[in-house]
């Protein structure tokens, strides 16, 4: 059986740990006020990897929560992967020589695919690739604008870059706890070499555990956010789960 790594999520938000509903900056709940302390409880519950995205930098098109990220790398050993305002090499390699061990480039895989190619070659096995989507069209700039290129589109620009992995966001699902949209996460893990990081609307373990049991070959994880905050998603049961997986 292929095991899936659950990762609980940390969006930063003026320097706190927030949760948006659908992307919309104006919908945001403060879950907690110190992200680095968030994290610390993650692992403390048995979290091995934690994924990190700057809301504020996917809008400005820089990083805008450097002090937060680096507090968390400071007080924590989990592997990090770190998305948001990743536009250019400065950037990419800055994050990476602070600790973060992977970087998602979203805007960027679609204004300068030539950014994530660079990218992979000077560090392979570290970049990844952020497909956010509404009805499978990908969205940029902090998902406030619509491209025209398809999900599956955007993954074939990529298939022999090097890519670690593609974190792929049903925008309409994310952070409403309606389930992740696995039909369009599955169509693309079939389509793509590239593994899948599945995000956007994990409701229950119970969700969880079927995407376990299915155990597609090449579905890498699931993002996990609100439901982890809000208690629907029980973090020791989750790690049974993941845990009964890799028995």
């Amino acid at each position: 059986m292929v095991a899936v790594i659950l990762f609980p999520a940390i969006d930063l938000k003026e320097g706190l740990a927030v949760r948006l509903e659908q992307g919309d900056m104006a919908r945001a709940t403060v879950f907690h006020r110190d992200p680095a302390q968030q994290a610390q409880a993650f692992e403390r519950q048995g979290f091995k990897h934690l994924h990190v995205v700057d809301l504020d930098g996917a809008f400005a098109g820089k990083p805008m929560n450097a002090a937060a990220v680096e507090r968390i790398l400071e007080t924590i050993g989990m592997s990090v992967q770190l998305g948001g305002g990743i536009r250019d090499m400065k950037t990419v390699e800055g994050w990476l020589s602070k600790g973060i061990n992977r970087v998602i480039i979203g805007t960027a895989a679609v204004r300068n695919p030539a950014l994530v190619k660079e990218a992979c070659k000077a560090f392979p096995g570290r970049i990844v690739v952020g497909i956010d989507a509404r009805e499978r069209m990908v969205a940029v700039e902090g998902w406030a604008e619509k491209s025209e290129i398809t999900a599956l589109d955007l993954a074939d620009r990529f298939s022999d870059a090097g890519v670690a992995a593609i974190v792929y966001t049903d925008i309409d699902r994310d952070g409403v706890l309606k389930g992740v949209n696995w039909d369009a996460t599955y169509e693309l893990a079939d389509h793509t070499r590239i593994p899948v990081i599945a995000s956007g609307g994990l409701s229950n373990v119970a969700e969880l555990r079927a995407a376990v049991q299915r155990a597609h070959p090449n579905v890498e994880g699931v993002i996990s956010g609100r439901a982890l905050y809000d208690g629907r998603i029980d973090a020791a049961e989750a790690i049974d789960v993941l845990k009964a997986a890799r028995a």
